[in-house]
């Protein structure tokens, strides 16, 4: 009895028992494909009209729709790149340069440091324990980050988004509330949160590389949610100049408080 394929790593082994597509399938809008295409749109708009979260409630759908981690994550970081990609260039003369400089300087060393340990950490585990911190910083007069000085916020962001944004995927929900600066407006808090993901999502790509996974893999499918967040985006930018700051500020803690219910959920389910 022949045994099953053997790869040359655990990502090439995974591809080669789940059978190699076919040229054809890479390029079908299956029911899949246009699901998929029409939630990043709808993400990439929410993000776009209040700065962070429709990544959180994409990748999700990634998982809903059968993706495993290892396809979702990698994939989800390309379509992510892509999407702040055009909400960076969107809101390009906000953005914070001086934060986004210290968030690099940790993010890099955050990033290589995990890379090598993600297949052995239980990746529920560290889901709860982000919930119960972003739950304990909405709490009036507790952890109130916004008291950080801004160099220690960013670098904070940086550690974050490098050190767990491998496992998770989505890092706004735990980085974006470090970038919400009473003495920045709200495009600015936009335009650095966006320019941070991008970054981040861009050296997670690489990450995967390293280990053998390639996040390019699936043209069919990667293109159309490519095209749909960039869409999304554009549209959420237009419904931006409708909200106040107060109002801005409100739907941003609303998001966190959603995004860690979805957080306890999955983590509860997959204990």
């Amino acid at each position: 009895m022949r045994g099953q394929p053997v790869g040359k790593n655990l990502f090439h082994s995974i591809e080669l028992c789940r059978g190699r597509p076919r040229r054809g399938d890479n390029l079908q809008m299956d029911p899949m494909t246009l699901t998929l295409t029409f939630a990043a749109f709808l993400t990439a708009a929410l993000s776009g009209l209040a700065g962070l979260g429709g990544g959180t409630v994409l990748i999700a759908v990634f998982f809903a729709m059968g993706l495993t981690p290892l396809e979702a994550v990698p994939l989800f970081a390309v379509v992510q790149f892509v999407s702040n990609s055009s909400r960076t260039v969107a809101y390009a003369r906000h953005v914070n340069w001086r934060a986004v400089g210290w968030f690099l300087l940790a993010l890099i060393p955050a990033t290589v440091a995990v890379t090598p340990l993600i297949a052995g950490i239980d990746v529920n585990a560290i889901r709860l324990l982000l919930a119960a911190l972003i739950l304990l910083s909405l709490l009036p007069g507790r952890l109130d980050v916004s008291a950080l000085p801004p160099t220690a916020s960013s670098l904070l962001a940086g550690f974050l988004n490098g050190a767990l944004g491998m496992l998770v995927g989505a890092t706004g929900l735990f980085t974006g509330r470090l970038f919400l600066r009473p003495q920045w407006t709200k495009q600015s808090t936009i335009a650095t949160l966006a320019m941070t993901q991008v970054m981040g999502h861009g050296l997670r790509v690489l990450a995967f590389g390293t280990l053998g996974f390639n996040a390019f893999s699936r043209p069919g499918l990667l293109i159309p949610l490519c095209v749909a967040v960039i869409l999304g985006t554009w549209l959420g930018k237009r419904l931006n100049t409708y909200l106040s700051a107060d109002q801005f500020a409100a739907i941003f803690k609303l998001i966190l408080v959603l995004l860690c219910a979805k957080l306890i959920i999955d983590s509860v389910g997959g204990l």
